[in-house]
């Protein structure tokens, strides 16, 4: 971002945010001013305090740190998902500052440098991660945004030099057409966020528009049987980039890469389902049509221990099996369920979920019911608004009602631990993107 070397002080509207705390962290590291707002104190705030970032928790204009309300060149870099009410955006934006939303200042930071971006409305999380590590193990000099955290440096930015930009590219407001991706991939095109697009044929219409973003002299890969243009990335199938020669052995997949120019084999990977192995093909691509050395990528692959929050196990015995996942749509949902069946064949499979957004429940509904009817017992909190206000008729109640299980309860966040205990199930599943997150640790120290 070549306007940024100008700018000193920078205010984060959302710091907390998995992006926003990212873009922070990279703004802090290049020796800038960084502070911010966000409503509550969490392990990704307290890890930007424990790096020098002042964070605020009240939205009041005297919080604002001084520097920030005396420089009017202060960059105040801001979330679509802060309420219009927000007295702090308000203020800055009567008193015209520079605002800029997250995906614009992303945008700016990797113009004019070599970027891979991933895109799709599930996968990219942990493609990106797979993506960002083989690059940084093979030697890569290389600064990547991820869209959560990394098991392997247990943080969501990489700064190991500036040759290539990785980043996530979000669907979630058209964040991801402020990118200028030289290589990209796209992993999934479901219908999601409805809210914001309206109909499914206007995110279809994004999509395509980012993919005519990649240059001609750049690559864009594309999920085998997306209505896209593109190199195509499969497992098991005649995809251009596939694995082939797949076996599950303790836990882990072995496979070789096919790729047009050759075959690499006996590959390792350790993360259960087969759609996290058509993401580590995507990551595989993506990562030899860079340049990483194919003689190291093997060794790279299998040393990748995952992305907290997906398909992340917290007890993992003979007896009792927890996993914790940031699962939050029905393709997803049985995505779980397909790596979870794959993994503990015959086991008993209890699945609690968070259903998240009032509007992603009601568009989706019988979807939702289809997938979760799959397990052996099914559990559901109520739904998580975050920036929605309630739809009448549109309850956790109301989604159970259309579940066809006969072992499923909806169950208080203080009753959670108990109902889980007492259901004996070999296996428990617990998904979502609200703060079911939060529960996953007591309920590991109830069952433990």
């Amino acid at each position: 971002m070549n306007e940024s070397n100008n700018i000193q002080n920078l205010y984060f509207i959302g710091i907390g945010g998995i992006g926003m705390s990212a873009l922070a962290r990279y703004f802090n590291a290049k020796g800038k001013n960084v502070s911010g707002y966000d409503k509550t104190s969490t392990s990704l705030t307290r890890k930007l305090e424990e790096e020098g970032v002042t964070v605020i928790y009240k939205d009041e204009i005297g919080q604002i740190p001084q520097h920030i309300l005396e420089d009017k060149n202060s960059l105040i870099v801001y979330t679509p998902a802060i309420p219009s009410g927000h007295k702090q955006y308000n203020y800055f934006l009567s008193e015209n500052y520079s605002l800029k939303k997250r995906s614009v200042v992303l945008g700016l930071v990797t113009r004019n440098k070599l970027t891979l971006a991933v895109a799709g409305t599930h996968g990219k999380t942990t493609t990106t991660a797979i993506l960002a590590h083989i690059l940084k193990e093979t030697g890569a000099k290389i600064t990547a945004f991820l869209g959560g955290i990394s098991e392997d440096i247990q943080n969501n930015l990489i700064m190991q030099g500036d040759d290539v930009i990785v980043a996530e590219a979000d669907e979630f407001d058209r964040s991801f057409l402020q990118l200028s991706p030289n290589i990209a991939a796209i992993t999934s095109m479901d219908a999601d966020h409805l809210d914001i697009y309206g109909e499914n044929e206007q995110l279809q219409e994004s999509f395509r528009r980012f993919a005519s973003l990649v240059p001609a002299n750049g690559k864009l890969f594309v999920r085998n049987g997306l209505p896209l243009e593109g190199a195509t990335v499969g497992v098991d199938d005649k995809a251009d980039f596939s694995a082939i020669n797949i076996k599950i052995e303790k836990g882990a997949y072995h496979f070789d890469f096919k790729t047009p120019q050759e075959t690499l084999r006996n590959l390792k990977f350790y993360l259960p389902g087969k759609h996290n192995l058509l993401n580590a093909v995507t990551a595989l691509a993506m990562a030899v049509e860079y340049g990483a050395p194919t003689n190291m990528v093997a060794g790279a692959l299998s040393s990748f221990k995952g992305v907290k929050r997906r398909f992340s196990y917290k007890i993992n015995s003979e007896k009792l099996v927890l996993i914790d996942d940031y699962a939050h749509h029905p393709a997803e949902i049985s995505a779980v369920h397909q790596a979870v069946r794959e993994m503990h064949p015959g086991k008993n499979v209890l699945a609690v979920f968070q259903p998240h957004l009032f509007s992603r429940t009601k568009d989706f509904a019988d979807e939702f019911a289809e997938s979760l009817g799959k397990f052996d017992q099914v559990m559901l909190l109520d739904i998580y608004p975050a920036r929605e206000l309630p739809v009448e008729g549109i309850t956790s109640a109301w989604l159970l009602d259309k579940i066809n299980n006969p072992k499923k309860a909806l169950v208080q966040k203080e009753n959670l631990s108990a109902e889980i205990k007492a259901a004996n199930a070999e296996v428990v599943v617990m998904m979502g993107a609200g703060d079911i997150g939060e529960e996953v640790e007591k309920v590991k120290l109830a069952l433990q």
